[in-house]
């Protein structure tokens, strides 16, 4: 292939010496793509989490998980509330009552083992039982219900409210969850949407480069100071880069629809991202975890993880349902006691001598059911705990490992990092050999190509030093992903 030697034209070498203080350093031959406009609207990742946060469906409708806690909290605590209950009994039988009874009462279930009742009772007719026989034939009575043996600790009623209160915490680190997940998914797609649209740039830049020598080659080779392979070598390079920033633009253009999925406006419409809208990356976005901060993390996440809260308070869940259970191997013992009055002489109360008081007792003599069910309750805490100390284990060993491919990147990134100087000092030499007779376009070509081939390296690099940057906060369950935990 001929060589285009020092005869070139002035302005071929003018262009070359550009090309050549383009990429005087590595820092500085990248420093063009990320150079954005004043004009250029920009999509920070903070920016980018803060609406989702506001606004992503799943976000709110993790949200709705706070209403389904109280809800279930205000269930069980429906247990308590006070009771009336009326029962109404009459029979007439050839133009005679037998009887007309009545009995309502206003129970008051309470947290402690004492349900104090307060109720009327009437009752009238030629043949009413002779127990139920009022003097006067109403009644008042207040009393209290009290169980001696099983309830005396617990009961259904307070073991449901207490579970419920669990839920509550179970739903707020579900809840939290959720939105990391959610969160975690954004971040990636954000980074790969920052690698397209870099990569976009990356392959515009090399496309006016090719297609300034083009048009000079061209240009020298109409006044004869060119050979037309060197014009052809150069429009199929110009024609290389233009399928590779064609492809490049559809890949930004993709990114940038999926990036949509995440945002949304406060009524609840989609929103699509433009293509004019460009990714930025922060000061915060550049800061690298330290060695120091591992072991914060791995304790943090022992104490704060969603999963490992959501184990604990299940095993909570399940230690009121074991003292159930050992609740329920005692014999039913329940106490009744009721003062007695009548409504025309209420001020005439006699607690010693006008009362009404039973004993209610019942004991299953084989206890296989009550046995059965404090073993099985025994055996799921097993299982929780030992589900506990396996998902603890791997996540303390996804955050060591995370952590492992972190650091390796960032000594991968900095290794790239002066591969693409090395790229660009073989260019310049090309460049100066070029100068010197001693080069063609082939050779320039075939530089300059690895050349990108190394800048685009680099920035898949630092996109996927971002991704596992927020992949590492969302395994030791940090909330925000782009952040350092407090």
């Amino acid at each position: 292939m001929p060589r285009i030697h020092v005869c070139l034209p002035a302005a071929l070498l003018v262009l070359m010496v550009l090309v050549m203080h383009q990429h005087t350093k590595a820092q500085s031959a990248m420093t063009p793509i990320f150079a954005l406009s004043d004009s250029t609207p920009t999509l920070t990742l903070d920016q980018f989490y803060k609406i989702i946060l506001q606004n992503h469906p799943v976000v709110r409708q993790a949200e709705l998980l706070d209403d389904v806690a109280q809800q279930e909290l205000r269930l069980a605590r429906g247990s308590f509330d006070p009771k009336v209950v009326s029962s109404f009994d009459h029979k007439e039988f050839q133009d005679k009552t037998y009887y007309s009874k009545l009995d309502a009462y206003l129970a008051f279930p309470t947290w402690f083992p004492v349900n104090p009742k307060l109720g009327y009772q009437r009752a009238t007719g030629d043949l009413v039982n002779n127990e139920d026989v009022i003097s006067g034939g109403e009644q008042l009575y207040a009393g209290v219900a009290i169980p001696i043996g099983k309830g005396l600790f617990t009961d259904e009623r307070r073991t449901a409210v207490r579970q419920a209160q669990a839920f509550t915490s179970i739903t707020t680190a579900e809840q939290v969850k959720i939105i990391n997940k959610i969160l975690l998914e954004a971040a990636k797609t954000y980074w790969q949407w920052y690698y397209a649209y870099y990569q976009y740039r990356l392959s515009s830049q090399s496309v006016a480069i090719a297609s300034e020598i083009f048009s000079r080659i061209k240009l020298n080779m109409q006044q004869g100071e060119a050979a037309m392979i060197d014009t052809i070598q150069a429009k199929i390079t110009l024609q290389s880069r233009l399928v590779e920033r064609q492809e490049a633009w559809l890949g930004f253009q993709n990114m940038g629809i999926t990036l949509s999925n995440y945002m949304w406006n406060e009524q609840a419409e989609a929103l699509q991202l433009g293509t004019a809208v460009a990714p930025v990356m922060t000061n915060g976005d550049q800061t690298f975890l330290s060695t120091e901060l591992l072991q914060d993390l791995v304790m943090k996440a022992k104490e704060n993880h969603p999963e490992l809260v959501k184990l604990s308070l299940k095993l909570d869940q399940l230690e009121w349902e074991r003292k159930l259970a050992r609740e329920f191997l005692k014999p039913q013992l329940d106490l009744n006691y009721s003062m007695l009055s009548q409504p025309t002489a209420p001020h005439r109360v006699d607690p010693l001598n006008d009362y009404k008081i039973g004993l209610d007792f019942s004991f299953p003599i084989f206890l296989r059911k009550e046995r059965s069910k404090v073993a099985l309750t025994k055996l799921k805490i097993d299982n929780t705990q030992y589900q506990q100390k396996q998902s603890e284990r791997e996540i303390v060993n996804e955050i060591n490992t995370t952590f492992n491919e972190l650091q390796n990147t960032i000594v991968i990134l900095k290794q790239q990092q002066e591969v693409v100087e090395l790229y660009d000092r073989l260019l310049k030499s090309e460049l100066l050999n070029l100068e010197n007779g001693e080069s063609d376009l082939f050779k320039i070509n075939i530089q300059q190509e690895k050349l990108l081939l190394s800048q685009s390296k680099l920035l898949k690099l630092t996109a996927d030093l971002q991704k596992q940057k927020a992949l590492l906060y969302w395994s030791a369950g940090i909330r925000n992903l782009n952040s350092q935990p407090d």
